[in-house]
């Protein structure tokens, strides 16, 4: 376990303690082992490779590659040589369009021609013309990476802590989004707060299966891993059917996902064969990026015997704010529990930090959190105040310092002035056998301006009917929702967070 305080580092500086023949990264599916040392050169080789490029310390690289070693490699050589910028390779042409154009990306590095999530990258790319290179990623069968094509090699400058590593945007569900640039001391910050909220050590190995172009699986299953020596296994792809055989395979001794995949694995889960084989070795299990509802946290405790630990992130904190420790302190269902060397207070409109037990926005400080969007000064002013970040979250602080999240303030309902949080409804909702998951969310109303809705995926058979007088039982009137569409699918982000904005703008011509 980390024990001294979370000092800034460069990316690089932060694997630099680890002894060069420790195992840092498994490829499964390849039967690949990359140590520590050749870790460390492969990056930076590619950095020398990007300057040779052309790639300055300003300069953003677009990374377009699915989830593996070469896309590890690349993000911590565009961190050195300039900015990391990487993308969701399933994004369609116009949204990289948008997404490269907005960074400013001097090159894109994809995958190998012909592989099917990179067409719709190169067709956007090769509308920039000369202004956007494209390098190819290679991996040989030794597990080395490197860039193709790419003459001679270039003399990558040595990054300061406060340069910019990465950059990523916001979701953008309530507007345009925006740019987070998150440098390398918010990074290398982050990551060492979670190894120490976790004990994480060299004798620890993450299965990372949160995507790689976002910061739950960059910070969380990758860097904190790295910083305290472990080992990150890396599946190409997350699949319930291959979990656990790939988890007893190589000593996992936890993994960190939404909730989305935990249930997938619950849904796999026989209660009369009992634990699975590889789940035995697990010390605990994170759950981030979306709320956990309660009875979920029960299952996944009683299906694979590990303490469930709900934690809190965002983009703009470098990833981890808060989280649930390690047994045998307190977790508390519901709860996404205390600040991790994170500043965390409750704040009401005007500025003003309210006491425990008041509801309010959710407020942080700390050097992981940045100082500011990039160019983006209307934002900025809305979203920071005395030194502290506006996460838009409504949430409540209790005595010992746990937070409860109520919902993204933008998405309470208000129902004739009575503000009704969604994910309460949500938790109803889940509460009942037949219900797989949840979207609560408010539609037009002629009378109270907005009414409750909701729509479900189930797991077995129910009717509408059924689910409505459910809630009746265990909702006051004005909270509980006076419509349940029945549905096959619920659309998430590819991070696994409910689009409940999406949901509600499909639903909304069949408010009543």
């Amino acid at each position: 376990m980390t024990k001294s305080p979370s000092v800034p580092k460069t990316l690089f500086d932060l694997l630099a303690p680890i002894p060069a023949g420790k195992t840092a990264i498994i490829l499964p599916e390849q039967n690949i082992r990359v140590t520590y040392g050749a870790l460390r050169d492969q990056v930076q080789a590619v950095a020398s490779a990007l300057a040779a490029a052309g790639v300055t310390r300003t300069d953003r690289v677009g990374i377009a590659l699915p989830n593996g070693l070469p896309t590890i490699v690349a993000f911590l050589a565009a961190s050195l040589a300039g900015t990391a910028a990487p993308l969701n390779p399933a994004y369609k042409e116009d949204e990289f369009r948008f997404y490269l154009e907005d960074t400013g990306a001097l090159v894109l590095l994809l995958p190998p021609d012909g592989a099917p999530e990179e067409n719709a990258a190169r067709r956007a790319a090769t509308t920039f013309g000369d202004t956007l290179k494209i390098l190819t990623v290679e991996m040989d069968a030794n597990g080395t990476v490197s860039i193709a094509g790419v003459q001679g090699t270039g003399a990558a400058p040595t990054p300061d802590v406060n340069d910019v590593a990465l950059i990523l945007h916001t979701s953008g569900s309530t507007g345009r989004p925006k740019r987070v640039p998150l440098a390398h001391a918010n990074l290398s910050i982050s990551a060492q707060n979670v190894a120490r909220s976790y004990a994480l050590g060299p004798d620890d190995v993450s299965m990372c299966v949160m995507p790689l172009f976002h910061v739950h699986g960059l910070v969380a299953s990758t860097l904190a891993t790295l910083a305290s020596g472990g080992t990150v296994v890396v599946p190409s792809k997350f699949s319930p059917l291959s979990f656990w055989r790939i988890a007893k395979e190589h000593g996992v001794t936890w993994y960190s996902a939404v909730p989305t995949l935990h249930q997938l694995l619950l849904a796999r889960a026989d209660a009369k064969a009992g634990k699975p084989a590889g789940s035995e070795q697990l010390r605990f299990i994170r759950s981030c990026s979306a709320s956990l509802p309660p009875q979920v946290m029960h299952d996944l405790e009683a299906a694979f015997g590990a303490p469930v630990l709900e934690a809190y992130g965002m983009t703009e904190a470098a990833h981890q704010m808060a989280s649930n420790p390690l047994p045998p302190s307190a977790r508390k269902p519901g709860s996404v529990g205390r600040g991790t060397d994170v500043g965390i207070s409750i704040m009401d409109a005007a500025g003003t930090h309210l006491p425990a037990g008041a509801r309010g926005e959710v407020v942080i400080s700390g050097p992981n959190v940045i100082t500011g969007y990039e160019n983006n000064p209307e934002a900025n002013a809305t979203s920071f105040v005395d030194g502290w970040f506006r996460t838009g979250d409504q949430g409540i602080l209790d005595a010992d310092g746990y937070l409860t999240l109520v919902g993204r303030i933008k998405e309470l309902i208000n129902r004739g002035g009575e503000k009704i949080s969604p994910r309460e409804v949500d938790e109803v909702l889940l509460a009942h056998p037949a219900v797989a998951e949840a979207v609560c969310f408010g539609v037009a109303h002629p009378t109270w301006g907005e009414e409750v809705a909701a729509a479900v995926v189930l797991r077995e058979s129910a009717t509408e009917a059924e689910l409505l007088a459910f809630c009746k039982e265990r909702l006051a009137d004005f909270k509980r929702p006076k419509q349940i569409h029945i549905t096959e699918t619920i659309p998430r982000t590819a991070t696994g967070k409910i689009q409940r904005r999406v949901v509600a703008q499909a639903y909304a011509p069949d408010a009543k």
